[in-house]
């Protein structure tokens, strides 16, 4: 039985990463990976802040809107004070109009009904005010949250032409991918620079 011919294949091993080396696929695919692997970390930080500042944006207007109903009994309150004021001023025209003495507590009354008014104003707007507060922060979460998710796609793009650049070892590919990922990173950096 004929032995079978022995193949050195440390020796083929050897040659073969000469030739990758000579053409310059070794390092050309090394330097595409790392900087693929870094903008898709950079991608996965940018898509955890895009979710974060949405869902406490989300959570802000959630407040906003728990102000505004509140808000909003505080000023049916009021109006409802207003009418009971108004009753009990009219109950005391009323009795002064038919010659009489109004009852002593009908003034009394319209005077508490006043100055109760005044504290369920007061306390109105006071949430009113914390409403708006939170409805500016949420508006500008949001505006955080865009800049976030777009450089997500940024870095999504970025990524894929990278794997590209990888299949092809088409440098101009790996540029526009590493273009792509320095505008996502602006985008990125955007939030943090806006304070």
């Amino acid at each position: 039985m004929p032995e079978a011919p022995e193949i050195d294949t440390d020796k083929l091993r050897e040659t073969i990463d000469d030739e990758m080396e000579k053409q310059g696929g070794g390092a050309l695919l090394r330097k595409i990976s790392l900087s693929t692997a870094l903008i898709a970390a950079l991608g996965a930080v940018a898509a955890l802040r895009a979710g974060d500042t949405v869902n406490e944006a989300l959570a802000l207007k959630t407040d906003a809107a728990t102000l505004q109903g509140q808000a909003s009994d505080q000023w049916a309150l009021y109006q409802a004070k207003g009418i009971k004021g108004a009753v009990a001023r009219a109950v005391s025209q009323t009795w002064l109009a038919v010659g009489k003495t109004s009852p002593s507590n009908a003034e009394a009354q319209a005077i508490r009904y006043d100055h109760e008014q005044v504290d369920i104003q007061t306390k109105a707007r006071e949430l009113e005010k914390e409403r708006d507060r939170k409805t500016e922060d949420a508006a500008l979460l949001l505006t955080r949250h865009h800049a976030f998710a777009n450089a997500v796609a940024l870095f999504q793009v970025a990524i894929a032409l990278g794997a590209i650049a990888a299949l092809t070892k088409v440098r101009l590919v790996w540029g526009a991918s590493l273009l792509l990922g320095g505008v996502g990173l602006v985008f990125f950096a955007l939030p943090f620079l806006r304070g």
